[in-house]
């Protein structure tokens, strides 16, 4: 019984040689611009941006790079009753990315980023469960977006100009 045993567990063992993890490499993990970039945001003053910026991008020790992030956005009533009162909002957001490389004083990388969501007003005057919703769905389209940046410089050379 022992000696099964043991032919089982070196089976396992042998079969499982070969296994390679996601995150292997620390490539994948790092952001390029953690704390050497400033950053601004222009546009729309969205509330949770200026939370959100410090977690991306951190404190700026290095002064490598600026980081302009323009916020542009669009409302569109995809939805309309016949009173004329609105039941579906879409929003667009329309992030545009800046960055500069100090040392050469030249734009590294230029992209527009979009980010959509709609959302289902439920009446016309204040309403706590619609405004919140909306804040969270901001909060997401923020996130998201942010996310898509990082990930689109990571296979980027940074220190070349366009």
């Amino acid at each position: 019984m022992k000696r099964l045993f043991f032919v089982t567990i070196f089976i396992f063992i042998i079969s499982c040689s070969d296994i390679d993890f996601v995150y292997k490499e620390d490539k994948n993990l790092i952001n390029p611009l953690y704390e050497k970039t400033e950053v601004s945001s222009l546009g729309i003053n969205i509330n949770f941006m200026n939370s959100y910026l410090p977690m991306f991008f951190g404190n700026n020790k290095d002064d490598h790079f600026n980081l302009s992030i323009k916020i542009e956005q669009n409302k569109t009533k995809s939805s309309v009753e016949t009173n004329q009162a609105v039941s579906k909002l879409r929003y667009e957001l329309i992030f545009i990315y800046t960055l500069v490389l100090n040392e050469k004083n030249c734009v590294t990388f230029n992209k527009e980023l979009v980010s959509y969501f709609s959302i289902i007003p439920k009446s016309s005057g204040y309403n706590y469960g619609t405004d919140s919703s909306l804040e969270k769905k901001y909060e997401l389209a923020i996130t998201e977006n942010l996310n898509r940046f990082v990930s689109i410089i990571l296979d980027k050379d940074l220190n070349s100009c366009l």
